[in-house]
């Protein structure tokens, strides 16, 4: 879980500052990494921080492209799960 504690093997080398606030529908969790800009959610304190850890890990390049099964057991066909390129994208204009 998060802290704020140097980070050991494999994590970034500086102690990680983060803001954890309760929504105002008072049902979720709010983690913000303060480095990074990186946020994330849960209902729990600790579901909030645990899903920061993975959000930031990811930032930091860490994980790994999901099987074609994971993708079928999340509805998502993967035939059709192309990435294209961010200038082709109408989103990142």
């Amino acid at each position: 879980m998060s802290t704020d504690t140097p980070a050991s093997a494999g994590e970034p080398d500086a102690a990680q500052t983060i803001t954890l606030t309760l929504a105002v529908d008072e049902e979720w969790w709010v983690a913000r990494d303060e480095e990074t800009g990186v946020s994330s959610q849960g209902r729990t304190r600790k579901a909030a921080l645990d899903n920061l850890d993975e959000a930031v890990a990811g930032y930091h390049g860490e994980g790994r492209e999901p099987t074609d099964e994971e993708l079928r057991d999340l509805g998502i066909d993967p035939a059709s799960n192309e990435s294209g390129s961010v200038e082709d994208s109408e989103i990142f204009e």
